[in-house]
């Protein structure tokens, strides 16, 4: 049971943000309330990238039993039963936030549920801050961290309905077990391009339309075009250049309204339309930030169109001891931003208490990897081809392909490849695209090595064990100057 209602941090919300300031607020010495207003975890643990990557596994597993199950001795056919996989997915869901649970109890932090909403305050006599919903009551803070996350944007012509026409909060949901036999997606960027890969993989037939003009269009060409080639093989259908003027449930279905992006406004009326019918609609093109209703009006704290405004270094608002982090911002929505911000925004608000020996922190966003899990899975970390191209570097490339890898072809893993791009005057690494087999995992090597300025040499002239997948990175670094065992290449000499 909560304990004595004077907290050193206050944190508001429970996400991956949320929970892990929590516990390193706890683990400083501090004394902690964490307050969340549906499910501890929020909705990245509940209803977004846990729940969804879940399914994906059971996407990714299915398609390895179609293409290379009898290569591996596995005869005869299998059945899918969609509504497995959730109980599946419930399970996972349940573990993780019983284990937050049991790890906010073990620092002794308490923990309210309901809605967290400051009142008043300042940063010399602390904050109150009240909590409407199962905990009823009014607490009082020193610090505040608000880290409240985002929800599925619900454009009005849309007419999501959250029957037929959903969210991801909806198809996520512990209760939605429904395989359409058709779904349509409206988006092709990262959340579109998972759930187009789970539903195709248990049968649906999925089509996807896209406003811009090409599918997770911040990823480089190549992998765009082999995440294509794959959806090809799965029946997804990619449109590109549409502007969905609307949908509508028509009772047994869904029927969508789109142009060519091309069309400008003021001709959209004359304009002719295209219609795609499905069973279900799912919409994914963005999230809306939550700050309503956490007295941020009376507290004059600025939150242009939601995004909540924190100085860029030290996450502290426009009022002293309240900082925020991740989604709400308006920042990169990835939770391991969220959890960097977690410890920077801690970090200052203790060390603005006299009782904590804590050093000031300040952010860095200069390597960030990004993930997108689809079979097979994406990664990417810095910069791209053309976007070093165009800051004026002088590139050097290397590219190396998965079916020239021992590991990967005893896995029967073969499709896609690695990309790294290097400076050709200090041979510091740039950034890198994959598209495999573990490439997240393979990704997060090089963030490793760009962090800390590592150059193509370093990387490749440590020893990587065999036979693994990580010895894709090794021999796309030595690609890069030609030098790739498993792979004909024309030698470049790089400065030592």
């Amino acid at each position: 049971m909560p304990g004595s209602e004077l907290y050193d941090i206050v944190v508001i919300g429970s996400g991956p943000g949320g929970y892990h300031s929590a516990i390193r607020a706890a683990q400083f010495g501090a004394k902690v309330a964490l307050i969340e207003k549906n499910k501890l975890g929020g909705t990245c643990l509940n209803l977004g990238c846990i729940p969804a990557k879940a399914l994906c596994a059971s996407a990714e597993f299915i398609q390895k039993l179609k293409e290379n199950g009898e290569d591996h001795g596995i005869l005869g056919d299998f059945k899918l039963d969609f509504s497995k996989a959730v109980v599946r997915k419930n399970k996972v869901v349940k573990e993780l936030t019983d284990g937050i649970a049991t790890l906010e109890s073990l620092w002794k932090n308490d923990v309210y549920i309901g809605h967290g909403k400051i009142l008043n305050g300042n940063a010399n006599n602390g904050f109150e801050i009240s909590i409407e919903g199962n905990d009823n009551k009014k607490i009082k803070a020193k610090r505040v961290i608000i880290a409240t996350g985002s929800t599925p944007v619900l454009i009005p012509a849309f007419n999501i309905d959250h029957d037929r026409i959903l969210t991801t909060d909806d198809v996520l949901h512990p209760n939605f077990k429904t395989l359409p036999k058709k779904l349509l997606i409206i988006g092709a960027g990262v959340a579109g391009v998972e759930f187009a890969n789970i539903f195709a993989s248990f049968g649906s037939k999925v089509t996807m339309l896209e406003y811009l003009p090409s599918p997770i269009a911040t990823e480089e060409p190549m992998v765009v075009k082999e995440i294509q080639k794959k959806f090809t093989n799965l029946g997804i259908e990619i449109l590109v250049s549409q502007n969905v003027l609307s949908i509508v449930n028509t009772g047994s279905g869904v029927k969508a309204t789109t142009i060519s992006a091309d069309v400008p406004k003021e001709q959209i009326e004359k304009a002719e339309k295209f219609y795609v019918e499905a069973d279900y609609c799912l919409v994914t093109i963005g999230r809306a930030k939550e700050s309503r209703n956490l007295g941020l009006e009376d507290l004059k704290i600025e939150a242009p169109r939601g995004a909540i405004q924190v100085d860029s270094k030290s996450l502290e608002t426009s009022v002293k001891g309240i900082f925020a982090i991740g989604d709400v911002t308006g920042g990169l929505m990835l939770a391991h931003v969220a959890r960097h911000e977690g410890d920077v925004a801690v970090a200052n608000a203790l060390a603005s208490l006299d009782e904590f020996q804590v050093k000031e922190k300040v952010t860095n966003y200069r390597i960030i990897p990004a993930t997108i899990f689809t079979s097979p899975n994406i990664g990417s970390v810095g910069l791209r081809r053309k976007n070093a191209k165009n800051s004026g570097y002088d590139l050097l490339m290397g590219r190396f392909p998965y079916e020239s890898l021992g590991k990967a072809k005893c896995m029967g893993e073969e499709d896609g490849f690695i990309l790294i791009i290097a400076d050709k005057k200090t041979n510091k690494i740039l950034g890198a695209s994959c598209i495999g087999a573990e490439a997240p995992e393979l990704i997060s090597e090089i963030s490793l090595a760009m962090q800390h300025g590592l150059t193509v040499h370093d990387v490749a002239t440590t020893i990587h064990s065999h036979p693994t997948i990580s010895e894709m990175v090794l021999e796309g670094m030595e690609d890069v100057y030609g030098m790739a065992i498993h792979k004909k290449g024309r030698p470049i000499r790089l400065k030592d």
